[in-house]
């Protein structure tokens, strides 16, 4: 089978493909042959070995895919060969197959294609775990989602307008703030016009946002602060800024509100049977139409280089998604 992989600390022109054998599933494991696998933002820090988990080189990148499952080793009961599955992984998703541990595999609904399907674990999981169950929103809430185009923005979107909040979205451009609004934001910034404190708080009536979904740190995260409701909660996803902030403890004081960590590969390991849950909802809500999974590109697998340099110059809306 064919892989991609740093062999090195890398940049994304650095990655190559080699040929590895085929591999075999052991106790509780499946083997999936891979359709599609989805970039994300943490795919650029890992072959960099700037991310939380760093694998020993040479490793494959990569957390999320979608394909068929093709063997199953022994005490393997929820699936068989030829069944349609998600599945999540620390690390090595860019290969024609992958083995994973069988409660880390999901079945996904026969009506979604693979390129769909692939784009959908992480994202959509994070931004679950986030919304629902890390900060409980609330319908009549107003969420605020920073990078609201992105990936994993726009997830953030939908499931907060699907779980009945009020959605103000921001994007660097008129036309990723457009696509926020298509996906169901009820107001839209463009924060590349100026500073966003002043806005928020005037479409919150003074108040500031409930709930804010922040995984852009920087600057993005240091106004946030400053337009944060009293008792308000601020998710902190990630830092594609490159900066990462430091909280004023007086801030979180003075209004009551708490920062909350959300890392949602440890969370997939840890709770399990919650994230079946989560997928069961996502994938319901999916079917009614309310979650509108958008691929802004596609890649060959033998492409991941390019793919991951479209994904850092931050002009792709939505997912970018390798076709294998």
């Amino acid at each position: 089978m064919l892989a991609v992989v740093a062999e090195k600390v890398s940049k994304p022109e650095d990655l190559t493909i080699i040929e590895l054998p085929e591999p075999i599933p052991g106790p509780g494991q499946i083997r999936i042959d891979v359709k599609a696998t989805a970039l994300n933002f943490a795919d650029t820090l890992i072959i960099g070995h700037k991310y939380q988990v760093r694998p020993d080189f040479p490793f494959s990148p990569g957390f999320e895919v979608a394909g068929d499952v093709s063997a199953v080793g022994s005490g393997v009961t929820d699936f068989k060969p030829g069944d349609r599955v998600i599945a999540t992984m620390d690390y090595g998703a860019y290969r024609e197959q992958v083995i994973v541990e069988d409660y880390l595999a999901h079945p996904f609904p026969d009506a979604m294609d693979y390129v769909t399907a692939a784009s959908f674990p992480v994202a959509y999981g994070t931004s679950y775990v986030g919304l629902l169950r890390r900060s409980h929103i609330a319908p009549g809430e107003t969420v605020l989602v920073h990078g609201a185009a992105g990936g994993v923005g726009l997830t953030a979107v939908e499931i907060a307008k699907a779980a009945g909040a009020q959605v103000i979205a921001t994007a660097g451009s008129d036309e990723k703030t457009a696509i926020a609004k298509a996906h169901g934001a009820d107001h839209v910034i463009n924060y590349t016009t100026g500073p966003i404190r002043d806005r928020v708080k005037e479409l919150t009536g003074g108040n500031g946002a409930d709930v804010i979904y922040d995984p852009v740190g920087g600057d993005i995260f240091d106004q946030s602060l400053r337009c944060i409701n009293w008792g308000g909660r601020i998710l902190i996803i990630g830092f594609a800024a490159g900066r990462i902030p430091e909280i004023p403890a007086n801030m979180l004081l003075v209004k009551s509100c708490s920062a909350i960590g959300v890392f949602w590969s440890s969370h997939r390991r840890r709770e399990p049977e919650s994230l079946r849950q989560d997928y069961k909802q996502l994938f319901d809500w999916w079917g009614e139409g309310k979650l509108k999974p958008l691929v802004g590109a596609t890649y060959p697998l033998d492409q991941a280089g390019a793919a991951m340099t479209a994904l850092l110059s931050r002009k792709v809306a939505g997912k970018i998604v390798l076709e294998v």
